[in-house]
């Protein structure tokens, strides 16, 4: 719509400035030729007459017939009635009229009009008394070039139009194609997720359900416990699981469905029923975090946890939350088994990785690593809390 606007805007100061260079040019030829050699009144009206309809090509595209009509009649009357022997006189507004002509002017009112503006200059050529070829050299080039290359630019301009609007409809399909592609992949990765991991997600779930209940009284509590939180860290997976599957389906209405730090009660809950003492100590005003930050320091801290809970050593947990001015800071400790000196059982790395990659895609910082004395690990992230601009 702006751009339309722009572009009426633009032909509209064109026309005001052809029509006032032909209210200039064509009164000065007229003055430079005098029939008379003096200036008398009849040469003021025919002036007048000139500049008046030369003035209606500043008007709107759909009065360029009554314009050429407009020009047509002056370039008759003022040779014949007001000033005789006078002729080409409205020599450049005709040739503009008829470039208006051919422009905007559908065919039929364009040939009736670019005719009467060949009829005028028929009669202006021959009053002079010269021959047919003169005439029809004036016809030709004052009036039916001019319409030939309006017909041309208006052809021309709808031709770039169309190009455009085929390459826009192309960009569009492209666009559609991709999008579709991108929903086809990302259903068949959930169809995936779902076969392959939910079903089994819950099995574990369902099986450490029977080994609880099967231990009756006679189970240890701490064989309970870790059933218990079994359970529960698999109803949990599986409500993660659903919202993945929510999102690759293209539910985007269920983003706002991801835990932040407002569910860190439930998760240090599922934490200390799986057997790790926690505790929370939270520094500086409320959280108040972007949506997409406040996601990041959940996932962080829920990595961090079960890091503690599978190599630590079944000891006290101590998370600490400091909120800053522009960012937030996260310190989790927790011992580690055996006091090894830092070096964790099983395999490692996969999820420090994944916390650092998380962190550094919101210009944050990730440090971790054994505590002074060897026994304690320690990790410290801080993410700022102000978005990008």
């Amino acid at each position: 719509m702006e751009r339309a606007h722009g572009t009426r805007e633009a032909l509209t100061r064109q026309s005001r400035l052809v029509a006032a260079l032909c209210m200039i040019v064509d009164p000065v030829a007229y003055l430079l030729y005098l029939p008379t050699g003096a200036l008398t009144w009849t040469d003021v009206v025919a002036i007048m007459l000139i500049v008046l309809v030369n003035a209606g090509l500043a008007s709107s595209a759909k009065h360029a017939g009554l314009v050429a009509f407009a020009v047509a009649v002056v370039q008759v009357l003022l040779p014949v009635v007001l000033a005789p022997g006078s002729h080409h006189v409205c020599g450049t507004g005709g040739m503009m009229a008829a470039y208006r002509v051919g422009a905007w002017l559908p065919a039929w009112p364009g040939l009736a009009a670019i005719a009467a503006l060949a009829a005028a200059d028929v009669v202006d050529s021959k009053l002079p008394g010269g021959g047919w070829v003169p005439v029809l050299l004036n016809v030709l080039s004052t009036a039916v070039l001019p319409w030939i290359v309006g017909r041309h630019t208006t052809a021309r301009g709808a031709y770039i139009a169309e190009l455009e609007r085929r390459a826009e409809r192309q960009e569009r399909a492209e666009q559609l194609a991709v999008q579709r592609a991108l929903t086809e992949d990302r259903s068949s990765i959930a169809r995936d997720l779902h076969d392959m991991i939910s079903h089994h997600v819950s099995a574990i779930g369902v099986h450490a359900g029977a080994a609880r209940l099967g231990l009756g009284s006679a189970g240890s509590p701490a064989a309970r416990r870790s059933l218990t939180a079994v359970e529960s860290a698999s109803r949990s997976a599986m409500t993660d699981l659903r919202r993945l599957l929510d999102l690759l389906h293209g539910k985007e209405e269920h983003a706002h469905r991801q835990p932040g730090m407002g569910n860190l009660d439930e998760l240090l809950s599922g934490v200390r029923a799986a057997g790790l003492p926690v505790t929370l100590t939270c520094k500086g005003g409320p959280l108040d975090l972007p949506g997409s930050v406040d996601i990041a320091l959940y996932r962080v801290l829920q990595e961090a946890l079960t890091n503690a809970l599978r190599h630590g050593g079944g000891s006290l947990a101590e998370v600490e939350v400091e909120h800053r001015d522009e960012e937030v800071v996260l310190t989790v400790t927790n011992a580690l088994r055996g006091r090894n000196n830092g070096a964790r059982s099983g395999p490692r790395g996969l999820g420090l990785t994944g916390i650092r990659d998380r962190v550094a895609l919101f210009g944050g910082e990730a440090r971790c690593g054994p505590t002074e004395d060897g026994g304690h690990w320690r990790l410290r992230v801080s993410l700022p809390t102000r978005e990008s601009e």
